[in-house]
């Protein structure tokens, strides 16, 4: 081999090695960049944890800030777990299914708490609370879209 040859090897393996660093290091740009994000998600995840659990100790409804605004959280029923942890409308919705005498219907609970029942814009609210306690466990939604209290 003659030093020209050796040279031109030496270039062109410089030269790939210059292509593989600036690979590298945009990988390990990419790579920090998503540490940094995951960094701020524990931060945002360990704040709402901790803010969770000061509020379920609390009495009452419990409450979380989702994004600037005051949300309330309906608990899972659990051992343990009373009414009272649900919000006070929950509450009240959950005692008309009770007083009912059997399986009832969205828009007659809406009677029983004093809605507007000819208005679709106030049962609908009512409807998706009604559904939500049902997922929580809190009540039984039946095929027919009547509620009934879960032993």
């Amino acid at each position: 081999m003659t030093d020209p040859e050796v040279l031109e090897r030496i270039t062109t393996r410089r030269a790939e090695l210059d292509g593989l660093e600036e690979q590298l290091i945009k990988q390990l740009s990419e790579v920090r960049a998503e540490q940094d994000e995951l960094a701020v998600a524990v931060r945002v995840w360990q704040r709402m944890s901790e803010q969770l659990a000061d509020e379920r100790t609390e009495a009452g409804s419990p409450v979380v800030q989702v994004a600037g605004r005051a949300v309330r959280l309906v608990p899972d029923r659990a051992p343990g777990v009373n009414e009272s942890a649900l919000p006070v409308d929950y509450q009240r919705i959950l005692a008309a299914v009770r007083r009912a005498a059997g399986p009832i219907a969205t828009r007659a609970i809406g009677e029983m708490l004093g809605l507007d029942t000819q208005v679709r814009g106030k049962l609908e609210p009512l409807r998706g609370k009604l559904t939500k306690l049902a997922d929580r466990g809190w009540l039984h939604k039946r095929p027919d879209g009547k509620f009934t209290v879960r032993p």
